[in-house]
């Protein structure tokens, strides 16, 4: 199989990674990949938001199966331009990718659907969001409605953040505080019939403790050994199933894979947010555990037939993955730096590094190029194991002004 796989961050290096080792993977490209995935795919210079260049580079390169990393390719239309011609592409059509790409949208498709969310106001004036605001009560909850790269949510207790935040959007939803523990579901998706992948649980503030501001994600675990039995059966019948067939029935079948970030509140499971894409950081954890596979996956989503009763299988034990991030990250994150450390990182038994935010310098040699600059996986049979390799290896890393978290699955 002839495979094309779109984006450059560290979720497309784990996909990259996990599509490499897949037998049935004759030929692996990427658009624009990173040098991570120079290594083990053939990376291609081009915007992978340009329907026409990427379904171009498709139809040049024989291109059997398209997978979409980022939410922005999937919102331009790529994966429409591509089914036109005729090339199998797994993610949504930009209908179907309004879920993420809009906050409104999706809270429409649950309330149609009958999905477990929080209560939540759409505010297009500084007065609507005031009301909505006062309504609710801290923490209060903002969320700009458009593409953010998942840094479009401010969560706090102080109003006039709050305000400030809603006043910075074109539109914003807001909505009740959820309590409880969050976790992250992956579904792939046929349009029909969609089967789980592991769920995990990722860190989204920039520091320590669960403080500062709301990043892209700063890590991720999986297994959850905490999660209520039952917890991915109960997802799928109530949140994913009814969110396919509330689209499918609208016309815009959703084919791709479904995140739904999910809190497991007092009341019960409530859907805190819909992606159209893998998770980053989350799907460096999964994919890692993933004994199944991949490519046959996605291309069974891409062209139909996906069989709802096949369940992955798994490696045992567990995955953790810490981000490094540049210096300023998430505000202004300083581009240009060194890294040094990555052989060293890449001997520590049971860890490797994914590139995320990185380039090469005029000499070849590895650079800051993004907020979220590397992120560091540890396996093994146990939680702690794992963490274990994960801090290992990212104590060999060096990059001036750089921060990681010290608590990710602690």
């Amino acid at each position: 199989m002839r495979v094309l796989l779109l984006g450059s961050g560290g979720r497309e290096h784990a996909l990259a990674r996990a599509l490499h080792r897949d037998p049935a993977v004759t030929a692996l490209h990427c658009a624009p990949g990173n040098p991570g995935t120079a290594g083990i795919a053939d990376n291609h210079q081009l915007d992978p938001t340009d329907p026409v260049a990427v379904t171009e580079l498709a139809e040049r390169l024989a291109i059997e199966l398209v997978v979409v990393g980022p939410e922005a390719v999937l919102v331009a239309g790529v994966g429409d331009a591509l089914r036109t011609a005729g090339i199998p592409c797994f993610g949504p059509d930009r209908d179907a990718a309004r879920i993420e790409g809009s906050k409104a949208f999706a809270k429409e498709i649950m309330a149609a659907a009958g999905v477990p969310t929080a209560a939540a106001r759409v505010c297009d004036s500084a007065a609507e969001a005031g009301a909505a605001l006062a309504e609710f009560g801290p923490p209060y909850v903002v969320k700009d409605d458009g593409l953010a790269a998942g840094k479009g949510v401010v969560v706090t207790g102080d109003r006039d953040a709050a305000a400030a935040h809603a006043a910075e959007c074109d539109r914003v939803v807001i909505e009740e505080f959820l309590d409880g523990p969050e976790v992250s579901l992956f579904a792939l998706c046929d349009g029909v019939h969609a089967i789980p992948l592991l769920p995990a649980q990722d860190f989204k503030r920039a520091h320590d403790g669960d403080a500062g501001p709301n990043t892209g994600g700063m890590g991720a675990y999986t297994p959850l050994p905490w999660a209520p039995d039952g917890l991915v059966d109960e997802v799928m019948a109530t949140v994913v199933q009814p969110t396919l067939d509330e689209l499918r029935r609208r016309g815009t079948p959703y084919v791709g894979v479904l995140y739904a970030g999910l809190a497991l509140t007092s009341k019960g499971v409530r859907v805190v947010e819909f992606n159209a894409r893998f998770g980053d950081p989350e799907t460096q954890v999964v994919l890692d555990r993933l004994a199944t596979p991949l490519a046959g996956l996605l291309q069974a989503c891409a062209i139909g037939g996906l069989d709802p009763a096949f369940r992955p299988e798994w490696h045992p034990g567990a995955a953790v993955t810490v981000v490094v991030a540049a210096e300023g990250y998430p505000a202004a994150p300083v581009k240009g730096d060194a890294i040094g450390g990555l052989d060293e990182a890449a001997q520590v038994p049971g860890a490797y590094v994914l590139h995320a935010g990185t380039a090469l310098d005029a000499d070849g040699r590895p650079v800051a190029n993004g907020g979220r600059v590397l992120s560091v996986v540890g396996g093994g049979p146990d939680l702690a194991t794992a963490r274990a390799a994960a801090y290992e290896a990212v104590a060999h890393i060096t990059l001036r002004g750089s921060h990681h978290r010290s608590d990710i699955a602690l």
